[in-house]
């Protein structure tokens, strides 16, 4: 209280708090403290008096408030240093992600400028490959022609001499009408000879067109490989360029690349402390079911206790009657004695002494009888019932001591759950809102548009509540996920599955067939955001796929090979050696064998 200024109720409550040096006075004086009272100590110990004990590992608020200004107080004195050192670190990262940036973009584009030369390359070795079949092929069917010419000239060759022979014969013979038939005959055969071979000369000058067509083709893609050789070859030299500048910005970097660790490290030990605060949380439920279990079966004899009790009370009453009516009795018994006898009880003997008259035994026997009558009508009296009553009334006094303690401890847990669900549902909101606003623009950014958002329904507190996506593509309006089309749904379950991954990303992450249901277009998307998250967070992504376009974005191929039938060879590929293709050579990593399943991919 003396080092705080507070309002006068808040005063009182300061006023039972006291304040140690260290933990090890703390200990000595909790022993000591009586109800409503608290110690704390200059190093985030704190002590209540009823065992309650928080250590300054737990990072509890006013914990942190402590540790703050405990830290605060230490440093003032370099405040100005540390300020200084921090304007000079804070223009060093400024200037650092400048360079970072544009050595990422001009990464970015050249990686782009390479994969695009790579397939184009690949597309004009097909080509070439084809131009190649084509010009195989024609040039077969030129030599095919040349033979079928051939043996036409040779046909026409020989049909001139038989001509020339059947016109000899013709003009040693005599004229007839089997000689007309026959040179008909030849006729036709020779005009049918004549259209073949005018039909295969016609198809030997489409073909020799065909050629020199495909022989231009074959210049043009061989000039246009060497182009993309060239531009592949600028692109490795800036690469290079870029690399060596990486890693003079690396180096920069590495001071402020211990940070991240330091991060990891702090939510190390928040994830442990979660764990430990939530096993603590299911040991106060257990200890209240039990403690309720208790209280139960406490309340079940304290209803018996009380019953019983009321029994005694109405037999002492009972016997306390019975008493007032004996000593009515005697009294009156006193009372007619001495109207009759004119003595007391007690005078009783000395009369019956002096008498003459010796009293009658059947009298005496019927008083006497009278008597034991109404005695055994009074019934017996328990002396001991007071004693028994205020021993009873004791334990009920404890019985309802133990009770108030429960509930005491009942309204304690009840308070602790309520705290957990408290901070539960604060910490689902913000991870909501989160995942919430980078789903939003991962959404607009694989749809090129649109709007989406999440939403919690079927309860206002969160802890309860069920989760609807509302989702509207470029063109339609606002619906439920189910509504929407497979290769919607996907994107939208790619948004929200790398939302979720943003706010709290992994070193490693697994996609299995994530893009199965896309076409090109939303394929190239889906790469792209890959890529920019791999690039963002770190994240080394391993993503199994059949797509080709997939393939092409990645870094390097693991899969499975058949050279021969029944025989498998799991190999990998590096796309980055694909430079070595500008040379003509193959590089060795091409048909490297690999350890790996198959259809995966590491990008």
């Amino acid at each position: 209280a003396p080092h705080i200024e507070a309002p006068p109720a808040l005063a009182r409550a300061l006023s039972q708090i006291g304040l140690v040096e260290n933990a090890a006075s703390g200990e000595n004086a909790a022993a000591s403290l009586q109800p409503g009272q608290i110690i704390v100590s200059r190093d985030g110990w704190a002590w209540r008096w009823d065992g309650f004990t928080v250590t300054p590992q737990a990072q509890t608020q006013t914990a942190l408030r402590m540790q703050q200004r405990n830290r605060r107080a230490a440093l003032e004195k370099d405040i100005a240093t540390a300020e200084n050192e921090a304007q000079k670190a804070a223009r060093a990262l400024d200037e650092a992600t400048s360079l970072a940036a544009r050595l990422q973009a001009a990464d970015r584009q050249a990686r782009e400028a390479l994969q695009a030369a790579f397939a184009a390359l690949n597309d004009a070795r097909a080509a070439h490959g084809e131009h190649e079949k084509e010009a195989a092929a024609i040039l077969s069917q030129l030599s095919a022609t040349d033979d079928a010419r051939r043996q036409v000239a040779a046909d026409q060759d020989q049909v001139k001499n038989r001509l020339i022979a059947a016109e000899d014969e013709r003009r040693a013979l005599a004229d007839g009408e089997a000689q007309r038939a026959d040179i008909a005959s030849r006729r036709s055969q020779l005009s049918d000879l004549r259209g073949q071979q005018a039909g295969r000369q016609g198809e030997r000058e489409r073909l020799i067109r065909e050629q020199d067509h495909a022989e231009a083709r074959r210049q043009a893609v061989a000039a246009e490989i060497e182009a993309w050789q060239q531009r592949a070859a600028d692109a490795h030299t800036q690469t290079e360029a870029l690399g060596e500048r990486i890693v003079v910005i690396e180096a920069d970097l590495a001071q402020l690349r211990e940070r991240p660790a330091q991060l990891a490290q702090s939510r190390a030990r928040l994830l442990g402390e979660l764990s430990d605060a939530e096993a603590r949380r299911k040991a106060a439920a257990d200890a209240l079911i039990a403690t309720e279990q208790r209280l139960s079966v406490v309340e079940h004899q304290l209803k018996r206790d009380e019953a019983a009790a009321g029994e005694a009370r109405e037999a002492r009453v009972r016997a306390e009657g019975n008493v007032q009516a004996a000593q009515e009795h005697f009294n009156t018994l006193r009372e007619r004695m001495r109207e009759k006898l004119g003595c007391g009880p007690e005078e009783l003997p000395a009369i019956a002494e002096r008498g003459d008259e010796t009293p009658d035994a059947g009298d005496l026997e019927q008083t006497l009888a009278r008597y034991l009558r109404e005695r055994d009508n009074m019934g017996p009296v328990n002396l001991r019932a007071e004693t028994e009553a205020d021993a009873m009334q004791g334990e009920i006094d404890k019985l309802q001591k133990d009770k108030d303690d429960l509930n005491a401890a009942i309204a304690k847990l009840r308070q602790g759950i309520s705290q957990l669900n408290r901070e539960a549902r604060e910490r689902l909101q913000n991870a909501f809102g989160q995942v919430n606003e980078r789903f939003q623009v991962l959404f607009k950014r694989l749809f090129d548009g649109g709007r989406a958002y999440l939403e919690l329904i079927d309860d206002e507190d969160p802890l309860n509540a069920g989760l609807e996506i509302f989702a509207s593509p470029p063109g339609k309006k606002m619906q439920i996920l189910s509504l929407l089309s497979g290769g919607e749904r996907t994107l939208t379950a790619l948004a929200l599955l790398f939302a979720v991954f943003q706010t709290n990303p992994s070193p490693i992450c697994v996609l299995d067939e994530a893009e199965a249901a896309l076409d090109e277009s939303n394929i190239d998307r889906f790469c792209m955001l890959v890529e920019d998250i791999a690039r963002e967070t770190g994240t080394r992504f391993l993503v199994i796929t059949h797509q080709r376009l997939t393939m092409a974005r990645m870094d390097r191929l693991y899969g499975v090979t058949m050279g021969e039938k029944g025989v498998s060879q799991l190999v990998s590929v590096d796309l980055a050696g694909a430079v070595a293709l500008r040379d003509g050579e193959t590089p060795e990593s091409f048909n490297e064998p690999h350890g790996g399943a198959a259809d995966i991919k590491a990008a």
